[in-house]
């Protein structure tokens, strides 16, 4: 059953190969559940962070948050960072979900079903990666969501992103 409230779209999709390779975009993924994405570096094990047991089987960020970097607000007052879609090493860009309220929530992307297990937190490994200075700071408690994958599917930029009740 969907829930009320909000509504909002699949901007980008991302994956990389093994930790450490540059973000590739794709048209469409396939989303496995229980396992990640088909070719991503979690799905296959070769992520930075694979070994730790956290949920990690896609990961969310959101558009906004890329917006309000680039004009320097409100995090770090004074610095104005332009981060691509590509860069934030996150699977999926979103716009008009609130990501950082769906810890514990399942919601829908396109067809495929997504629980929030657990914010994701900045690390100075995308700051040193990147050589952007005083990145990690600009994204703490705005670094996006990491998710389970409960009912697999394909999607595409353009999918709906809409809750559902729990």
């Amino acid at each position: 059953m969907i829930a009320q409230g909000w509504s909002g779209e699949l901007r980008h999709i991302h994956i990389a190969p093994a930790a450490s390779y540059e973000m590739e975009e794709l048209s469409q993924a396939n989303l496995i559940a229980g396992k990640g994405i088909e070719g991503d570096r979690y799905y296959v094990g070769t992520g930075t962070y694979s070994a730790r047991p956290a949920v990690r089987e896609v990961t969310l960020i959101e558009a906004e948050v890329l917006d309000h970097l680039e004009v320097g607000e409100p995090q770090v007052p004074g610095i104005k960072l332009k981060l691509a879609p590509a860069d934030h090493r996150r699977n999926l860009t979103t716009r008009g979900v609130p990501l950082n309220h769906l810890v514990g929530k399942r919601f829908k992307v396109g067809d495929v079903v997504l629980r929030g297990a657990r914010l994701n937190f900045p690390c100075k490994y995308i700051e040193e990666l990147l050589g952007i200075p005083r990145l990690f700071e600009s994204l703490l408690n705005r670094s996006g969501l990491n998710c389970a994958i409960e009912v697999g599917g394909v999607i595409r930029p353009g999918d709906r992103i809409v809750p559902l009740e729990s």
